[in-house]
């Protein structure tokens, strides 16, 4: 089943590094492309709307 939760996406930089961010909880790694970091964040929200996301920080 398909989640529900709304998936608000964000980049963030810290250093020479950038990464996504979902209000659901959800980080992606650190990249140094924000490209990159971007597609992270695009394919979140696709696996969301698929109902495969991960919730919360990856570890």
């Amino acid at each position: 089943m398909p989640d529900r939760t709304p998936h608000a996406t964000s980049t963030t930089e810290r250093g020479s590094f950038c990464s996504a961010r979902c209000d659901c909880g959800w980080r992606g790694p650190a990249r140094r492309a924000r490209s990159q970091a971007r597609t992270d964040a695009e394919r979140h929200v696709a696996d969301a709307e698929a109902g495969t996301a991960p919730h919360g920080p990856l570890e």
